[in-house]
């Protein structure tokens, strides 16, 4: 049996999506620097940037509380650009790829365009085009810079597809 597809309005992160979004992110009860932009965005808990600075520490509960707190308002943010209904399974993976780019990069991209024009599948196939850190393609075979990067959009593209990861 088939489920419909939700109103975005009515829909938020289901439990299953935050610990997926933690365990994509790993924690870190330490600040440190961000793989890309060094310590200009330092990072905490479970892959918190916003008002971390170098030195500041961190609990498992207050980083899944923090976690929460900055899902939310990426929930927000995807809401006010994305225009059709989703599955809860679609609406998490999208929650999941815009915590990791950024909401602006993510309401700005084609995804959300071919999205908002009822291409889900190819929306979903979007998310393999967010495959590089910096100059480096992750998806490059023998990778060793990013092949981390590379499993989580493999991971939430087949999320997305509403297939079982194997």
């Amino acid at each position: 049996m088939t489920q419909n597809r939700s109103l975005i309005a009515a829909l938020v992160l289901s439990a299953a999506g935050l610990v997926g979004i933690a365990v994509d992110e790993g924690y870190s009860d330490k600040a440190y620097p961000d793989p890309v932009l060094g310590t200009k965005v330092p990072t905490i808990g479970f892959g918190t940037t916003g008002g971390v600075r170098m030195g500041d520490t961190t609990t498992p509960v207050k980083a899944l509380q923090r976690k929460l707190s900055d899902v939310q308002k990426f929930e927000g943010a995807l809401k006010t650009c994305v225009k059709v209904p989703l599955h809860q399974y679609e609406y998490d993976a999208y929650i999941n790829l815009a915590y990791n780019i950024g909401p602006t990069a993510f309401c700005g991209s084609t995804l959300v365009k071919k999205l908002n024009a009822q291409d889900y599948p190819g929306a979903c196939d979007s998310i393999l085009k967010w495959r590089f850190v910096g100059d480096t393609d992750c998806s490059a075979p023998g990778n060793k810079t990013c092949p981390g990067l590379w499993a989580r959009r493999l991971k939430t593209h087949h999320q997305c597809l509403g297939e079982v990861q194997p």
